[in-house]
């Protein structure tokens, strides 16, 4: 299994691979630099195994922990089969795969009806995940609280002190210190920042108003990290930052994650329990599960929770879509199982049932 292609990104910054934004909704459309990275991502993995047929994605890299482990256990059930995966954000695989360069594509953001028609992949949930607020504060002991106010006031600029009464007024049984907040978010196609932003809209008139939700949004303040893995390295380099991450990283890099207020007003802990209680909260869902469930209602609901999802594009080759049909079949049954040892949750029954009835239906 490939992924990561450091051999063709090696030195590349997202400037080198000529990241034109087009936006469409809630999702940015990229230039052509991350297709030329995909289209050498399906060389690549067709030259390392050219007697097995290739799948070939790109995406998020907020699922990538269990994405892996799911790759290698279904590649060992079909030997003929070769995955190969690029976690270069969400707005990328968008992208790629309704250019037709990859197999699948992977992302943090619901498509509304009018961006999967244009284009032209049906979008299926895997997993649930949380992002959380992980920060970098010494002699603090216990995990910090966070109201809507407080996240919405730091990443809007307005509080900048660790000891702003905003913050203190939650949390205090904690000395905090007087340093200014170091902000940190994700950087421009990423899905934590789509979940961040969304979360925010709903929970902040100022922020809906102002900023916004997006898979690229005009950030107020802060310094930028590309993917959940360096945003997790910059916090936990960064005295007294703040972050956004999926919660697998946060725990991976050993980072406190705050206790975010919900909607019913209790401080939730990011766990299994609390990221189902949130998807089993959420009103409405539509049967195609292209939704957020950020800010549920429920007392146990952690707030920042969300699908991640594959993306499908309706025109495969008929190998490939038979073999991208098997991987979905297997992820939404025997997948869920690996859920929890990798940090996020499983789906519940319910939806996989009307997912497997989705896929079932794609000739």
């Amino acid at each position: 299994m490939t992924f990561g292609m450091n051999t063709f990104r090696k030195g590349l910054s997202r400037k080198d691979c000529g990241l034109q934004q087009r936006k469409a909704g809630n999702v940015c459309f990229v230039g052509l630099g991350w297709l030329v990275l995909a289209v050498a991502l399906v060389q690549f993995a067709a030259s390392q195994n050219p007697d097995k047929l290739q799948l070939v994605g790109v995406g998020t890299t907020a699922p990538l922990p269990i994405y892996l482990r799911w790759f290698r256990a279904f590649e060992k059930t079909r030997s003929d089969l070769h995955v190969s995966y690029m976690p270069s954000g969400s707005q990328a695989g968008v992208e790629t795969v309704a250019a037709g360069t990859t197999d699948f594509g992977a992302t943090d953001a619901p498509l509304t009806d009018k961006q999967a028609a244009r284009a032209k992949v049906v979008q299926f949930a895997t997993l649930l995940m949380a992002i959380v607020p992980t920060y970098n504060v010494a002699g603090v002991q216990h995990p910090l609280k966070f109201s809507p106010r407080v996240l919405a006031g730091i990443y809007l600029g307005i509080i900048t002190k660790w000891n702003d009464p905003a913050i203190s007024a939650l949390n205090r049984d904690e000395q905090l210190p007087s340093s200014t907040i170091a902000v940190i978010h994700s950087a421009d196609g990423r899905g934590s920042g789509y979940i961040w932003s969304d979360y925010l809209s709903k929970v902040s008139v100022e922020w809906r108003t102002r900023i916004g939700r997006g898979l690229s949004v005009e950030w107020p303040v802060g310094v930028e990290a590309d993917g959940n893995g360096n945003l997790a390295r910059m916090v936990r380099e960064t005295s007294n930052s703040i972050g956004f991450v999926e919660l697998a990283y946060a725990v991976q890099n050993q980072l406190p994650c705050g206790q975010v207020q919900n909607a019913a007003g209790n401080f939730i802990t990011a766990d299994s329990s609390s990221i189902m209680a949130a998807a089993l909260a959420a009103r409405a869902l539509p049967s195609n599960v292209r939704a957020s469930i950020t800010n549920p209602p429920g007392d146990r609901s952690y707030p920042i929770s969300s699908f991640t999802w594959i993306l499908v594009p309706g025109n495969l080759e008929p190998a490939k879509q038979d073999a991208m049909k098997d991987f979905l079949r297997w992820a939404l049954n025997e997948g869920q199982n690996y859920a929890a040892a990798a940090g996020f949750t499983k789906l519940p029954k319910a939806i996989v049932d009307q997912e497997l009835k989705t896929l079932e239906g794609i000739p």
